[in-house]
C-alpha cells in the first residue's frame, strides 16, 4: 500500500521507507527467522560490505544491550572518534536504527540504499530485518569511521547481525528469560544463542551473570580461544560518592555517574567501559567519562512534552521500556531509590510476554497501577489479561491519555508516574509526547 505503513518487526515503517519495506516484506513475509543463509547470499551480491567495516564491537544480551550501545557511542564520541551504530526496534522512525559517523541517516539516503538492495536482490526470500541490517552494512562502509557498535537484533548465534566475521570485541549484558519462543525454554539455552557471537580469538566482555548463562559463556569462549572478561573476576564497577569507580587489570577510573538513570545502568556502564578497554581502540582516559553524557529513549527516561503537560504542576512523568521479569524488577528497584512521594503505574504489554513475572516486582511500589493499551500498538495485551496478571490490583486505563487524565484529576500531593512494559508501547507515547530522537 503506498503511502502507507507496514506493521513488520514490531513497529511500523512509514512514509517513503515504509513504502519499500512493505514491498520487500511480501518477498518472506515471516516476522522473524532466524538463519544466515539468505543474507550471506544478499551481502555477496552487494560486495560484501560487512568485510569492508572498521572495528565492530558487537553487542548481545536480554536486558541493557541497547543501553550499553549508547554507552560505547556516548565514550567513542568523546575520544573524538566517529562512530557508526546499528540498533533495533526503532521506536518513531526507522532511520533511528542507523547512526552513520555521529548523524541518524537521512530517509533519502535510506530510501536510496534499500531500494538499490531490492534490485540487487530481485525478488529473492528475504526477511525486512535482514534488508534492513544489509543496508546498514552497505552505509556504514561507504562512510568512514573509526568504530561500529552492532546490537544484535534477537538472540546471537542466527541473528543477521552474527554475519561479521571478526569484530574487535564481543559484549554480552544480563541474560535472562525472554523470546522463549525463538531462543529456548531456559537459561542454558538461551545463553547458548546469546554466546554465539563469540568469534575465534576475539575478546569477549559479561556482566557477572547467573551462574547457569555464566557457565556455558565461558565453555564457548574457552572452545574458540576467545579472551574472556567476567565481571566481578577481571573487571568490577561500583558506586562511589556520586560518582563510579571502575577497575580492570590496566587500573582505576574514577567517573562520574551514568547518564542513565537506575542502578542496573551501572553495571551496562561497566560493561561497556570494558568492552571499549579489550577491543583495542585507542582512546584516552577522559573519554572513559563521557557516560555521564549517554542518553538512550526509554529507559527510565523523563518526558517534559505533551503528555508530562497533562499531569499537575509538581509531577513528573517517566517511561520506561522494560518488558520482562528482570526488567520489571530493576524498574522495581529503581523506584524504591526514589524519595517517598507516590508512584502510579501505568503499564501496556506485548502478548508475548511474562506480564505477570514483569508486573509482580512493581506492585509493592504502586500507589496505583492502571493496565493499558494504545491502539496501533503492536501485539498489545488486551487491559484485561493485565488486569489479571496484576492480581486484580490494576484498573482499567484505558489508554495512556485516559489514565494520565485520571490521575490528574484525582489531586493529591506531586507523585511520579511511571508508564512501562514494552518498547512499542514506549514508542506510541513517544510520538504522543512529541519526542524527537536527535
Amino acid at each position: 500500500m503506498a503511502g502507507g505503513t507496514a506493521p513488520v518487526l514490531g513497529t511500523e515503517f512509514t512514509g517513503r521507507t515504509g513504502t519499500v519495506l512493505e514491498r520487500l516484506n511480501r518477498l518472506y513475509p515471516a516476522l522473524i527467522d532466524l538463519s544466515l543463509g539468505r543474507l550471506e547470499r544478499l551481502l555477496a551480491q552487494l560486495g560484501s560490505p560487512h568485510l569492508a567495516l572498521p572495528p565492530v564491537i558487537h553487542v548481545a544480551g536480554t536486558n541493557g544491550k541497547g543501553s550499553t550501545c549508547a554507552n560505547l557511542r556516548a565514550m567513542a564520541e568523546a575520544a573524538g572518534l566517529r562512530v557508526h551504530v546499528m540498533t533495533s526496534p526503532h521506536l518513531i522512525d526507522v532511520t533511528e536504527r542507523f547512526r552513520i559517523a555521529g548523524s541518524l541517516v537521512s530517509e533519502d539516503e535510506l530510501v536510496a540504499v534499500l531500494e538499490e538492495i531490492e534490485q540487487i536482490n530481485d525478488g529473492a526470500p528475504i526477511t525486512v530485518f535482514e534488508v534492513l541490517t544489509a543496508a546498514g552494512f552497505v552505509l556504514f562502509a561507504r562512510h568512514p569511521a573509526d568504530l561500529v557498535v552492532l546490537e544484535v537484533g534477537l538472540g546471537g548465534r542466527f541473528d543477521a547481525t552474527n554475519v561479521v566475521v571478526r569484530p574487535a570485541a564481543c559484549a554480552i549484558s544480563r541474560i535472562s528469560m525472554d523470546h522463549e519462543a525463538f531462543l529456548g525454554p531456559d537459561l542454558v539455552t538461551i545463553a547458548g544463542e546469546k554466546a554465539g557471537i563469540i568469534k575465534a580469538g576475539v575478546p569477549v566482555v559479561t556482566v557477572d551473570q547467573a551462574p547457569a548463562a555464566r557457565t556455558v559463556i565461558a565453555a564457548v569462549a574457552e572452545d574458540l580461544g576467545a579472551p574472556l572478561f567476567l565481571q566481578g573476576r577481571d573487571w568490577s564497577i561500583v558506586a562511589q560518592g556520586d560518582g563510579l569507580q571502575f577497575r580492570d587489570a590496566r587500573g582505576v577510573l574514577d567517573l562520574p555517574g551514568p547518564g542513565l538513570p537506575g542502578a542496573h545502568q551501572i553495571e551496562n556502564a561497566g560493561l561497556a567501559i570494558a568492552a571499549l578497554r579489550a577491543s583495542g581502540v585507542t582512546v584516552p582516559e577522559h573519554a572513559f567519562r563521557g557516560i555521564a553524557d549517554t542518553r538512550w529513549p526509554a529507559r527510565l527516561q523523563r518526558l517534559d512534552g505533551a503528555l508530562a503537560a497533562m499531569l499537575p504542576p509538581g509531577w513528573e512523568l517517566w517511561l520506561d521500556g522494560g518488558h520482562n521479569p528482570d526488567a520489571g524488577q530493576a524498574l522495581a528497584r529503581a523506584i524504591a531509590a526514589w524519595d517517598g512521594s507516590p508512584v502510579h503505574i501505568v503499564v501496556g504489554m506485548k502478548q508475548t510476554k511474562d506480564a505477570a513475572g514483569f508486573v509482580r516486582p512493581l506492585l509493592p511500589h504502586a500507589a496505583s497501577v492502571q493496565a493499558v493499551s494504545e491502539p496501533g500498538q503492536h501485539m498489545a495485551l488486551p487491559v484485561e489479561a493485565i488486569i489479571e496478571a496484576s492480581g486484580g490490583v490494576a484498573q482499567a486505563g484505558p489508554t495512556v491519555r485516559a489514565a494520565l487524565a485520571r490521575l490528574a484529576g484525582g489531586g493529591g500531593a506531586p507523585a511520579r508516574v511511571v508508564i512501562c512494559g514494552s518498547l512499542y508501547l514506549a514508542g506510541v507515547v513517544l510520538r504522543m509526547d512529541g519526542y524527537h530522537l536527535r
